[in-house]
């Protein structure tokens, strides 16, 4: 069997009057994520993890955010659209594990249902998709509510 490891990271500035998504779901907030797509920084480090495990560029390279087509894109076709390049390689997932900075809204109560969207998109199973959240303390722009970070890593593999 053949594996490959990728790590992937994405930050979003926060702000009134736009939506956070985060793991594919909608979360109730006053502040959202800024960006091209609807700034999901979870489901972009995911891709960007899976990308990087083949050598395959970044998220920008294959979706970028010049490009008017990925303009308030669903997230969840970007990851679509990765996985799609993977299993085009013949590679699937073997795990995921992921991270999720952010002071509030607390993450911890939708973290099933993101595994759900996830491991759908990316045919896996749920235990194979760890999420997990944490604040920065109040410290730096995290920690004063000014931006969202995600770190994934992930494991895919090949049968030889």
């Amino acid at each position: 069997m053949k594996i490959k490891i990728g790590f992937g990271v994405d930050v979003h500035q926060l702000a009134e009057g736009h939506s956070l998504f985060i793991g594919g779901k909608q979360l109730e907030s006053k502040l959202g994520a800024v960006g091209h797509s609807d700034a999901d920084v979870l489901l972009h480090a995911i891709c960007d993890a899976m990308l990087g495990a083949l050598n395959l560029r970044d998220i920008g390279f294959h979706f970028s955010d010049t490009d008017p087509q990925y303009k308030g894109i669903d997230s969840k076709i970007l990851l679509t659209d990765t996985f799609k390049l993977i299993k085009e390689k013949g590679f699937y997932l073997g795990n995921l594990d992921c991270t999720v900075i952010l002071e509030k809204p607390k993450v911890n109560p939708h973290i099933e249902d993101m595994q759900r969207i996830i491991a759908n998109i990316l045919e896996a199973d749920i235990e194979d998709i760890s999420i997990k959240a944490t604040t920065h303390e109040k410290v730096d722009s995290f920690g004063e509510q000014r931006a969202i970070k995600a770190y994934a890593v992930c494991l895919l593999q090949k049968e030889n």
